[in-house]
């Protein structure tokens, strides 16, 4: 016995008892008083179909020390709620994914700009932040944003844009759509922007 415990990594009194058949599973814990919060919780549930067993619980807490009764732990509320399929699932909303569709190679001008943002530090301690637009087919800056301590602002990459396509194409607006990649910095998802 000891030799398939330590084969198996457990211990030889576990084996023991599983041999004999003594062990039974589990089954889910209840409380008493588990009763009398379901129909509260459920109530709470409905109300706010999107909170999860958290803020529920916040609710409910409120309501009882408004009734001069005990608080209840978020963790007895989570076991409450999972017992009876009140959790929220994880990760519910589905984000619209990008398409990668593998074409990386443009086959002219114009057709994809891709913009970065750099920051370096300089002697006198000053931090300069860089934004640039390239062209993805023949690798020229068209546009560029500089500033010294402070942050690349939404606006300066409206006005980086601007510049880019004012350069190119001589109008304010493009005569075609072009395809701008850029990571999800904050002046790049700026609602403006």
């Amino acid at each position: 016995m000891k030799a398939v415990a330590e084969t198996l990594g457990v211990s030889r009194s576990n084996l023991i008892e599983r041999l004999k058949g003594r062990s039974k599973p589990r089954g889910s814990y209840h409380k008493a008083e588990d009763a009398e919060l379901l129909p509260v919780i459920r109530r709470l549930v409905d109300q706010r179909p999107t909170y999860g067993y958290r803020r529920i619980a916040a609710l409910l807490n409120r309501e009882r020390r408004a009734a001069d009764k005990p608080v209840v732990n978020a963790k007895r509320v989570h076991r409450i709620m999972g017992n009876h399929a009140m959790l929220l699932e994880k990760h519910t909303a589905v984000r619209k994914g990008r398409l990668h569709d593998g074409k990386v190679m443009v086959m002219r001008s114009n057709l994809r700009w891709c913009s970065d943002g750099l920051e370096f530090t300089c002697w006198n301690g000053e931090v300069i932040r860089l934004a640039f637009i390239i062209d993805a087919f023949d690798r020229e800056i068209i546009a560029w944003t500089a500033v010294a301590n402070a942050g690349i602002s939404g606006s300066d990459v409206r006005d980086m844009m601007l510049e880019a396509v004012e350069k190119r194409f001589h109008a304010t607006r493009a005569p075609h759509a072009i395809e701008h990649l850029s990571d999800n910095g904050s002046a790049y998802t700026a609602r403006d922007t």
